[in-house]
């Protein structure tokens, strides 16, 4: 019996430290404005064999947990392979959509449209996801006719059983320009984001053939690593202009590899780490985009776990933020790694306590994109509840980006509620705005019971984001006799968030 109660004492003594050092951390958490973001691939072929209702039901279900876990951002890949989940004017249906490239869903749906519709009724921003020079994967086994490297394959080179629109001809990074600058203009999506491929991932036994390409438009360039990195900076540079001249409130974002150089390649500059590296590697200079203002935010892939021996996730993340602070900085996390992982000090727990310590210290963090979508919204290892009632339990907009405009639109108008046949219902009038820098996009919804201070900068009283101008009080809320007050306050497209407007209620 003795041993039993020793037994359930030291059980209980190991919650209550687990429980108070998770309580702390959410305590770090309580800040209003945080990205976090959720990447929803079909490059992995989850989609494959679904029928539309099929797809949009799984696409529901993710978003639905998502949502419930405080997810307020959706990275949806829609341009996997120089191919569309989407109607493009220059590519062919992708084959991860529909399973063979060319052929057109049926019956008939536009994804990223439909997930525009979806992400922005959720009150969470939608951010399209292309690889901007993966031509073809190494499982893809044939090309529509209509395919960039049918139609030009001079503008690609293959390597690894892949194929790579080349970033040295100046031809195919105009092409790119052209598919993206037809995505901004016709959809309205909140981001552009691409990921870690730039030149290929170094494989052994392969070369890059671009020696033509480097005879013809070395600009100069002695050095072909030297001329492959400018490849990528002016493609990077026109890039975000292209997409911010089409909708200058369009978010240009980047998930590069977790490391930039490591120390023994730059003593100065390099991380504490000894694997793959951007600079030298993949040919991408990630700082010059981050301090030349090229990208309006980061995302490097920090995948491994605390303690991993070639890159350390604590010395990466440490890294980051102190050199990628320039521009919004947030953390790639790999969910499926960070729960099998234990945690350093405690065995019987896992990582996600100590990373989400790690974020709260960083002072230049102000986010987190999750690998992968369907893993937090099943619960995998219990990381979507430790989100959903500990860390992001309360409501966040994302960060502010006072680079491209940081004015907020005018307060709502007209507020008032109306007893409708199934209950009350709070409405607003939307403010006058003349362009998208003074136009409301959504409205953030407050409650604050009598007596309490009008306080918008606390996130938990945040009832509701949405871009509905009327929010239907839960019947659960309702409480005869008592007296609430509720505030609205409106968005602009990038967060922007106006002065409060308050009503009282009595029930």
């Amino acid at each position: 019996m003795k041993k039993m109660i020793l037994s359930c004492r030291r059980l209980f003594l190991t919650f209550m430290v687990v429980l108070f050092s998770t309580l702390c951390v959410c305590a770090q958490y309580a800040d209003k404005r945080e990205f976090r973001g959720a990447w929803i691939q079909c490059v992995n072929g989850q989609f494959l064999g679904m029928s539309t209702k099929q797809m949009q039901d799984t696409l529901i279900y993710q978003l639905d947990k998502l949502k419930e876990c405080g997810v307020n951002a959706i990275i949806f890949q829609v341009r996997p392979e120089c191919d569309a989940l989407y109607k493009s004017n220059y590519e062919p249906w992708s084959r991860f959509l529909t399973g063979v490239q060319g052929k057109a869903p049926n019956p008939y749906w536009d994804p990223l449209s439909w997930m525009i519709e979806q992400c922005h009724k959720r009150g969470m921003e939608m951010h399209a996801w292309i690889n901007p020079f993966r031509a073809k994967t190494k499982t893809t086994n044939s090309l529509s006719a209509s395919h960039i490297a049918v139609r030009r394959p001079e503008l690609a080179f293959s390597y690894d059983g892949q194929l790579i629109l080349n970033p040295g001809n100046p031809e195919a990074r105009e092409y790119i320009y052209k598919v993206v600058e037809d995505i901004v203009s016709r959809y309205d999506i909140d981001g552009l984001h691409i990921d870690d491929y730039f030149y290929p991932y170094p494989a052994a036994g392969q070369v890059i053939r671009d020696n033509a390409e480097f005879a013809k438009y070395n600009n100069g360039f002695k050095n072909i690593n030297d001329w492959r990195r400018d490849n990528v900076n002016i493609f990077i540079k026109q890039l975000y202009q292209t997409i911010h001249q089409t909708k200058p409130w369009v978010k240009f974002g980047v998930s590069p590899f977790g490391i930039y150089r490591n120390k023994k390649s730059d003593p100065v500059v390099g991380s504490m780490t000894s694997g793959l590296q951007n600079y030298d590697d993949l040919y991408a200079d990630v700082l010059m985009w981050v301090n030349n203002g090229w990208i309006d935010y980061c995302v490097p892939q920090l995948y491994w776990e605390i303690g991993h021996k070639a890159a350390d996730y604590e010395t990466l993340i440490k890294w980051w933020n102190k050199y990628a602070s320039k521009r919004h900085l947030y953390i790639g996390e790999d969910v499926l790694r960070t729960v099998k992982s234990p945690d350093l000090i405690d065995k019987r727990i896992n990582q996600m306590p100590a990373k989400r310590r790690l974020h709260g210290e960083m002072d230049n963090v102000q986010g987190t994109v999750l690998w992968y979508s369907k893993v937090v919204a099943d619960n995998v290892g219990n990381y979507g509840s430790m989100l959903k009632n500990v860390y992001w339990k309360y409501p966040a907009l994302t960060p502010q980006m006072k680079f491209i405009d940081g004015k907020a639109p005018k307060k709502v108008k007209k507020m008032k509620f109306l007893a409708m046949e199934d209950g009350i219902v709070l409405f607003w009038k939307a403010p006058k705005g003349k362009d998208w820098t003074s136009k409301a996009e959504r409205y953030v919804v407050y409650k604050f019971n009598k007596g309490e201070k009008v306080d918008i900068d606390d996130p938990s009283k945040i009832v509701a984001i949405t871009s509905d101008e009327f929010y239907k009080i839960p019947h659960n809320m309702i409480k005869p006799g008592e007296k609430h007050y509720y505030v609205v306050t409106a968005l602009d497209r990038l967060s922007n968030e106006s002065k409060p407007r308050k009503k009282s209620i009595r029930y």
